[in-house]
């Protein structure tokens, strides 16, 4: 609940109180004028008499979220602005700048308020945005916090990532460049599916790959985009301190880090990083907005999966900006033969229970190829849930898809293989990663042996989660299964 505070009450301030108790959060006007505080009581809204000025009354104050500088007199307002920086320092402050401003008052306005409202380039409507917009409210925030981060800052995507954390890496990277703060998008793993090397090469976007054992010393902060735990679908150290983190997806447990925007209402990262962008850069720039809008497409498949209201209006916004030949380019890349053969196999080895399909893919060099394998099969006749998984090296590697509208994916991997690996996802999209702890000690003989009895469980274990109440235990495998699996960590694609 965000409490705004509102000093002084001059005409435009007048017309933005009246919709500010439509906000979430408490509300407090302080002014001057005792007849304008009856006024405004009359009316079910908080005010009181007071200079808002006065240092004394505000250390009084209950430390807001948002100011709101809303006198009519520019020297008033500059001498509250300067008050109000000093008793709230962390706090987002919008200041309106009055009628009759000096250069000398528009310095002070832009070095100590977050926004300055200008009556000659904004009226009533644009204080009303600046000073309710939720939007607003976190890209305030956001660049507060940046500045007070020491660098470099590490961008973190999640292993692997796919093309909604690459671009979600890059917006932000760029955000904290454009105050200041040096940054890199990093990510662990292997950026191995067509499209989305396509993308990162078409756009030349500027990724560090950071091997498994790499120092993360020469990072003063860090930041992680597209999944909101350290340790956890990524291979940075579970007790990593973390700056900031910005998600779409429910999370599993409680968030570490000082500043957290999980946005579960849109359909991807890449349509909250746009909301900060559009507040942040005058300009798109072109890269940027085209890996942005590739990535809501591709998170919210083309708008039809978990998509919101926000989606569109994000992706409205970008697409004036967008390269749209560059992004066929991305759409449209050659299918690879190892990717074909593992849809194959994929199709060859299904097993079919009512609309429910599962395979093994057996032993696959690309694991992107999964969920093109789990894609296709959700188009065959009577299919409605699809699950592939295949084996690399140690690892079994799985990916789920459903449009059944009674089921929900996520939920049941990890029903199915969270006591044997790690899983988790979307209702409609999700993964898992479970390793074999016995496969790398086994000769050519046992690990044909042991890979046919670990389909097996991973076949069943899914077919009894799907047909599994939620919440109800998965446990008919339970003791094979721990003999052949040690935990790891959890892949969401």
């Amino acid at each position: 609940m965000v409490f705004r505070l509102v000093l002084g009450c001059g005409t435009v301030g007048r017309q933005t109180i009246a919709r500010l108790p439509e906000c979430d959060g408490r509300l407090l006007v302080v002014t001057e004028d005792a007849q304008t505080v009856e006024t405004l009581r009359d009316e079910s809204i908080p005010a009181r008499a007071g200079d808002p000025t006065d240092l004394d009354l505000l250390e009084g104050i209950d430390r807001p979220g948002v100011v709101f500088v809303a006198g009519d007199r520019t020297d008033r307002n500059r001498i509250a602005l300067e008050r109000a920086r000093e008793r709230f320092p962390t706090a987002s402050i919008v200041a309106y700048l009055g009628g009759k401003p000096t250069p000398e008052d528009r310095t002070t306005f832009d070095e100590l308020a977050d926004r300055v409202v200008d009556p000659e380039l904004a009226l009533g409507d644009a204080v009303l945005e600046e000073a309710t917009s939720s939007a607003a409210d976190a890209a305030i925030r956001l660049r507060r916090h940046l500045q007070g981060l020491e660098g470099p800052l590490a961008v973190v995507m999640h292993d692997n990532p796919d093309p909604d954390a690459i671009a979600s890496a890059v917006a932000l990277a760029g955000i904290a460049e454009s105050v200041g703060l040096s940054a890199d998008p990093c990510y662990f793993g292997q950026i191995s599916h067509q499209e989305n090397r396509a993308m990162v090469n078409v756009l030349d976007l500027d990724l560090r790959n950071l091997e498994p054992d790499a120092s993360l010393s020469e990072y003063g902060a860090f930041a992680l985009v597209d999944h909101s735990r350290p340790g956890v679908n990524d291979q940075l150290p579970e007790d990593l301190h973390v700056d900031i983190v910005i998600d779409h997806h429910p999370p599993r447990g409680p968030v570490p880090s000082d500043y957290v925007d999980l946005r579960e209402h849109a359909g991807a990262t890449s349509t909250v990083l746009t909301e900060y962008l559009e507040r942040f850069e005058p300009a798109f720039d072109r890269a940027v907005a085209t890996a942005l809008l590739y990535g809501i497409r591709v998170d919210t498949d083309e708008f039809t999966r978990e998509v919101s209201a926000a989606d569109f209006e994000a992706a409205a916004t970008l697409w004036p900006h967008v390269d749209t030949d560059v992004l066929r380019r991305i759409e449209q890349p050659s299918l690879e033969g190892e990717t074909l053969e593992t849809i194959a196999r994929a199709i060859k080895n299904r097993e079919q229970r009512g609309s429910v399909a599962a395979a093994s893919a057996g032993r696959i060099g690309d694991r992107d190829a999964l969920p093109q394998a789990a894609d296709r099969l959700l188009t065959m006749e009577g299919v409605d849930t699809s699950l592939v998984f295949g084996f690399i090296e140690e690892m079994v590697f799985v990916s789920a898809r459903s449009r059944a509208a009674d089921v929900d994916l996520g939920e049941t991997l990890r029903d199915a293989f969270d006591r044997i690996g790690s899983a988790g996802g979307h209702a409609d999209m999700a993964g898992a990663q479970l390793e074999i702890g016995i496969l790398g000690t086994a000769d050519d003989e046992q690990v044909d042996s042991i890979v046919s009895v670990v389909e097996e469980v991973i076949t069943d274990r899914f077919f009894e989660a799907i047909e599994s109440q939620p919440g109800t235990p998965v446990g008919s495998y339970t003791q094979t299964s721990e003999v052949l699996f040690s935990l790891e960590e959890p892949d969401a694609e």
